[in-house]
């Protein structure tokens, strides 16, 4: 199937996509569900390519993983677990069984034990939340809260995760310590960076008035590390092995989110998802939107060979969302191994980066347009935003979106920019002028477009990339969801940090490493 994807690729290097489009590739090229619609028309794929790729995905047993996955079989491999963030809304869809043993009645009762914790704390004088955790105890709640702000009629909430202490200390500066409720997601709760903030947090409560016995709040299994650091039982929720870091805010890890949209609009959330779920379980082939989008970033970076890939949502709330993919994405799929131990005989995940539009069109498209790499890009944008006396602005940013997709297709040549400029230059200084004013065109995006973010739709966009990490994952036959490769750097930090307090020698280090420490021991 590689070999002839291969094939497909070299004879559509100098197709024009626009050469592609008849009456009715514009329908047939796209993905529609009740709720949005998924446009890869201008990509270079035709049906031949489209038909390959679902065969691809065929023989590497895409459905029957899925299936797997959705039953609580132990698909991460390495470790030893099922991979079942699914089942956290699985709100009405029935037993879940792991090791012979129903998952669902301890979901339910954890999320109505968060429920009732959430709306006596939305019932309370408390004014802020500070969620303290990092990687996906810290972007995924980040990225929904900010996402859903429309929505909160809760407290306001705050989010540190970087270690430098510049980032508790501005997120505390001109918190009331009376009135801010602390939460420390860190499952194992040894997490370096988040257990450092969190002493810190405590410290600053207890020098300021307030009361981290009754303030504090733990996203946790370590029911003993809680305990000692003074969380009583009952304001600790856990959540089982089973759930990824970066696949973890549909349990206990978004309890942020629901302080602040409330336990209604997290339900909706759950549902939105549950309904991607659903769909993902559901459609069959080119109609399966998480499948066509995997498919989409085969053909872009393991068959074309392009090393990133673009997120970008024409949606200013949505601006921590390329930063959230980034870690699913590249967390998962970044690994050299396939699951039997082998080297990977194809590339790995892309590099995934973005940021909102039209912000990025002042700063780094210009790359995309006209630098030597091609960089698939992918556009989302809602039919309607949440400011309609404000309309006019998203009629512009609706028309910016669907511009941008077109440009990159489209593109401009040569004699389309001589005759732009005709009447400014001539001779030989209208061809230098012109040549800067090609677009090679021809770059491949995909569009997704919904009708409003709201927390239901949020849900299935956050569950649809979920899917297209695991498809990708399947296909290109590694585990993702295990991540030995965050442990070497974090193991010699731990190593490090008693030569860079002065308390050991440097010996032993790389001459590099040496000279560093030795650099900023003296000036510290």
């Amino acid at each position: 199937m590689w070999k002839d994807l291969e094939l497909l690729a070299d004879a559509a290097r100098d197709r024009s996509i626009l050469s592609l489009f008849d009456d009715t590739r514009a329908t047939d090229f796209a993905v529609q569900t009740q709720h949005m619609r998924f446009d890869y028309a201008k990509t270079n794929i035709d049906a031949a390519t489209r038909s390959t790729l679902l065969g691809l995905a065929e023989r590497a047993g895409v459905a029957a993983r899925r299936d797997a996955m959705f039953s609580g079989q132990k698909i991460n491999e390495t470790e030893e677990r099922a991979v079942l963030h699914v089942a956290l809304r699985n709100l009405d869809g029935g037993a879940i069984t792991v090791d012979g043993s129903d998952v669902m009645p301890e979901v339910l009762a954890t999320l109505a034990r968060m429920e009732t914790y959430a709306n006596s704390v939305r019932d309370s004088a408390i004014t802020d939340v500070v969620n303290i955790g990092i990687g996906g105890s810290d972007l995924g709640p980040a990225m929904a809260v900010q996402a859903l702000s429309p929505y909160h009629d809760g407290p306001r909430c705050h989010f540190v995760s970087n270690v430098d202490g510049a980032h508790i200390a501005d997120v505390l500066a001109g918190l009331d310590a009376k009135t801010t409720l602390v939460i420390v997601a860190s499952k194992t709760f040894t997490t370096i960076e988040t257990m450092t903030n969190a002493r810190t947090a405590r410290a600053w409560m207890l020098d300021h008035g307030g009361d981290p016995g009754a303030q504090f709040a733990a996203l946790s299994t370590n029911m003993e590390k809680t305990a000692d650091f003074g969380i009583p039982a009952e304001r600790v929720f856990g959540f089982e092995d089973w759930v990824g870091g970066r696949y973890s805010l549909w349990g206990p890890i978004g309890l942020s989110i629901m302080l602040a949209i409330g336990t209604d609009g997290f339900r909706a959330f759950l549902r939105g998802a549950q309904d991607m779920d659903r769909h993902f379980c559901a459609a069959e082939g080119a109609e399966n939107l998480p499948l066509m989008l995997a498919l989409v970033g085969i053909w872009h970076r393991q068959v074309c060979g392009y090393a990133s890939r673009a997120v970008l949502p024409y949606d200013q709330r949505l601006g921590q969302l390329p930063a959230y993919l980034q870690q699913l994405e590249m967390e998962s799929n970044g690994k050299s191994v396939a699951m039997n131990g082998s080297r990977l005989t194809t590339e790995s995940g892309p590099i995934v980066w973005g940021a909102p539009g039209t912000n990025g069109q002042h700063a780094f498209y210009q790359l995309i347009h006209q630098g030597t790499s091609v960089i698939p890009c992918e556009f989302m944008v809602a039919a309607n935003g949440h400011e309609p006396e404000l309309r006019h602005h998203h009629t512009l940013l609706m028309a910016n979106c669907l511009a941008q997709s077109e440009a990159l297709m489209r593109g401009r040549t040569l004699d389309e920019a001589r005759t732009k400029i005709a009447d400014k230059f001539e001779g030989a200084e209208l061809e230098r002028q012109a040549a800067h004013r090609v677009f090679a065109g021809n770059r491949p995006s995909t569009t997704l477009v919904y009708e409003r973010l709201d927390p239901f739709t949020l849900g299935q966009i956050i569950a649809l990339y979920e899917h297209r990490v695991f498809v990708e994952g399947v296909i290109l036959g590694i585990n993702s969801y295990d991540q030995w490769g965050v442990e070497l750097g974090k193991e010699l930090a731990t190593a490090l940090q008693p030569i860079v307090e002065g308390e050991q020698p440097s010996d032993g280090k790389d001459g590099s490493t040496q000279a560093l420490v030795d650099w900023l021991r003296a000036r510290a």
